[in-house]
């Protein structure tokens, strides 16, 4: 997640330095919105579901407060430590209710932890005995990693150490416990490595660095029993692309970038680097969705990307956007910023409804009505993991180096960023940005030694020349879609920067090879990525529509799906000479396309599945 550096340690293999979540404050946009939701509504829904699912009774059995049976899968802790994670990042803004629902409930951990520091509720009493027997499936260390970083939350935003110091026990434990002249071993579902680093920059304890290095290095050895699923088939520097079960696989990615910020381990980065190109390029839905096979929850072969059966498990969107925030810090390379943006818009965003009381495990690109969102889920990795990436969002929207202020994501907001020289500047973001291109930075407090550069982030999908204005000057430089443009000058207060960019409704096509997508393309505006419901289009068979016009009128409708851009146009609908009655083949023969009309409204992907059940497609005949 964002705060994965701490106020007092930089990472000294990494180009940019993470800022604090209280260092920007979110006005007025879909996150904005969203984190508003996150503190009024989802996390007290969840909280509630933990509950009545026994998840949090399950601290309590442990701890001997109650009698009963454990509820729920083996590692429904991690679920209840990501509920945490959340409510510490959102505790940024004072909530004396949630403050003490979260106390409650750390005093329910630490009364369950064990005395020489164990903690994980499945394995007590009768099954004391089976502790770290099954690494391979039973995510002892997964959980552990997710107490470690809803710690850190914690105990950043409130300075109280009370479950930083349950979760440093565990971590102790564990680091006495594995290593290779101890007990050897490593998780089948990578996180601990992450955690741990994640705690060393916390603590500047090297063994908790040390102990990362040793779970990552013992993979591809046959230790936890050799499967692609869990990352145990060959060692992590011999990749040359990601297979498996996608979120271990992507998550595994974000703890070994993390151990090449400590380290500077050259053949991780190389590592990491050849894996991400391969993947952005062969193994990724066109709305930054990975993974699509059901079975195994795996990523598929190279352009193995089905639409309606694929599976883009929504925690693998989230872990992502970890890994490409990961690659930005250390490169400063906009290829990361534009993924990890385009992911969280399209990718992890349609995981929850525009209420915030259902949510998306699986995200297909096409669908017959019947895919709708859940309250929940008995493997419920997911709802939470929204929760915490919503709660830490504004630590995404900039970084700082020596050089500056690095613009990552376009919102309107307030920030106040420390320079790493302790140069200090507020910066005011006026903006309607993903719906309209044009965002004003202004300068509202700068240093004495005011000479540093803006970053300026030009995304990818920026293709039709995007202009900037500085005060009343306009730059005559190159805005190169994909990269960051350094303006590097002496500010002065008041300041003002005025990037436009331009938002034409652009048509997608896929590589050839994505044999399922011939002949269709999807709609993308900013980036936004869209879609048509048959909400929208009734009586239509969306398999039919053709996309022969490019004549889209793109209006924000306050009303709609809680206020987008919807795109509003015509196509022509596909039909066959002769009906196909009984017939599943027959002889070729020619498609023909009605000359009539038909009105076609196509709205953001994120915002599909929330009004009647209907189809959805994002590809359609072009």
């Amino acid at each position: 997640m964002p705060p994965m550096i701490t106020d007092t340690m930089h990472s000294p293999f990494a180009r940019l330095q993470p800022i604090s979540l209280t260092d920007v404050t979110l006005d007025d946009t879909i996150w904005a919105v969203r984190q508003q939701q996150n503190r009024t509504t989802i996390l007290p829904y969840q909280y509630g579901v933990c509950e009545s699912t026994g998840r949090i009774d399950n601290f309590r059995l442990a701890s001997g407060k109650i009698q009963a049976d454990f509820r729920g899968l083996f590692f429904n802790d991690s679920d209840v430590y990501k509920w945490l994670e959340a409510a510490a990042w959102a505790l940024i803004t004072p909530d004396a209710e949630l403050t003490k629902t979260v106390d409650n409930l750390i005093q329910e951990i630490a009364a369950a932890q064990g005395d020489d520091g164990y903690l994980n509720t499945y394995f007590m009493f009768d099954k004391a005995a089976e502790r770290w027997q099954n690494l391979t499936v039973m995510h002892e260390l997964y959980c552990a990693g997710h107490l470690i970083q809803a710690a850190i939350a914690h105990q950043r935003t409130t300075k109280n150490d009370a479950l930083m110091q349950i979760a440093r026990r565990f971590a102790d434990l564990i680091c006495a416990t594995f290593g290779a002249d101890k007990r050897p071993g490593t998780d089948g579902h990578p996180e601990i490595e992450m955690a741990l680093v994640e705690l060393y920059r916390a603590t500047g304890e090297k063994r908790y660095l040390e102990q990362a290095q040793y779970f990552l290095d013992a993979r591809g050895y046959g230790i936890i029993g050799g499967a692609e699923y869990c990352q145990d088939d060959m060692p992590f520097r011999e990749r040359k692309a990601l297979a498996g079960h996608a979120v271990r696989a992507l998550y595994l990615c974000a703890g070994a970038a993390d151990i090449f910020m400590e380290t500077g381990d050259v053949a991780l980065l190389q590592t990491l680097e050849t894996v991400w190109q391969h993947t952005v390029t062969r193994r990724s839905y066109v709305n930054g969705g990975i993974g699509s096979r059901h079975e195994g929850e795996a990523i598929g072969s190279d352009y193995e990307l089905p639409n309606a059966s694929g599976y883009g498990e929504t925690c693998a969107a989230i872990a992502s956007v970890m890994w490409n925030w990961r690659m930005l810090q250390i490169t400063g390379s906009g290829l990361y910023a534009d993924v990890m943006e385009h992911t969280l818009y399209n990718a992890v965003l349609p995981g929850v409804s525009l209420d915030g009381t259902t949510y998306f495990y699986t995200n297909p690109l096409a669908n017959d009505g019947t895919h709708r969102r859940q309250p929940w889920f008995e493997c419920a990795c997911c709802p939470p993991n929204i929760a915490r990436t919503l709660a830490s969002l504004p630590g995404y929207c900039y970084s700082v180096s020596p050089e500056g202020v690095w613009v990552h994501l376009y919102a309107r907001n307030d920030a106040k960023l420390t320079l790493p020289d302790g140069r200090e500047i507020m910066l005011d973001q006026t903006t309607r940005y993903p719906w309209h291109g044009a965002i004003t930075i202004e300068l509202a407090s700068v240093p004495t030694d005011n000479t540093f550069s803006l970053f300026l982030r030009i995304p990818a999908w920026c293709e039709d020349g995007a202009r900037l204005v500085i005060n009343s000057d306009v730059y005559t430089g190159e805005l190169i879609p994909g990269t960051y443009l350094e303006i590097r000058r002496a500010w002065q207060l008041g300041d003002m920067l005025v990037l436009t960019l331009p938002m034409p409704v652009r048509r997608i096509e896929s590589h050839p090879n994505i044999v399922e997508n011939h002949g269709h393309v999807a709609l993308q505006r900013g980036p936004i990525l869209y879609c048509v419901e048959g909400v929208d289009q009734p009586n239509i068979d969306l398999d039919t529509l053709v996309l022969t016009e490019n004549d889209f009128h793109a209006d924000y409708e306050p009303e709609t799906l809680s206020g987008v851009v919807v795109l509003r146009g015509h196509a022509a609908t596909m039909t066959r000479p002769q009906a196909w009655q009984q017939q599943l083949y027959r002889t070729y023969k020619p498609a023909r396309l009605l000359q009539t009309r038909v009105p076609l409204t196509a709205i953001p992907y994120f915002a599909w599945a929330n009004r009647a059940a209907a189809p959805m497609r994002v590809w359609l005949r072009g």
